[in-house]
């Protein structure tokens, strides 16, 4: 199955990141389960968080990239954004649907070093994966 992932990739133009970790947070385990299919077929690992203390938990398998939500019901992302900034210099893309501009600042002034709207296109995601992982 993973085999037959890669080859749509490829067919789509889609990047091939093999190796690489991605942690994934969001409140909404349908969001999760999207963009953890979503991301492994194109060759990423996938460590999945529905809340802040279970994505510090998952820090100990040393992701390469996090894709954070804002809104993480009982914590804020970022304050999340903040906490993982401090332990490491990962990349770290907001993925929210917080789309004032006043978050989108925040965001990235707390150090996030990009900021996607949701909904987001799945092609746009990967390049701005990709581009990130190229510059760590």
């Amino acid at each position: 199955m993973e085999e037959a992932n890669r080859c749509e990739a490829a067919q789509r133009n889609r990047p091939v990141l093999d190796g690489f970790r991605v942690l994934v947070v969001d409140d909404e385990a349908g969001v999760i389960a999207l963009l953890t299919a979503a991301l492994e077929s194109v060759g990423l690992e996938v460590l999945p968080a529905e809340t802040a203390d279970e994505a510090l938990r998952l820090m100990s398998f040393e992701p390469d990239i996090a894709l954070i939500d804002v809104n993480l019901g009982t914590s804020s992302g970022f304050d999340l954004l903040e906490e993982l900034r401090r332990r490491s210099s990962m990349p770290i893309v907001m993925l929210t649907g917080r789309t004032a501009e006043e978050d989108v600042v925040r965001g990235l002034e707390l150090g996030a070093d990009d900021y996607v709207r949701k909904p987001f296109d799945l092609d746009e995601l990967f390049a701005r994966i990709q581009a990130r992982l190229r510059r760590a």
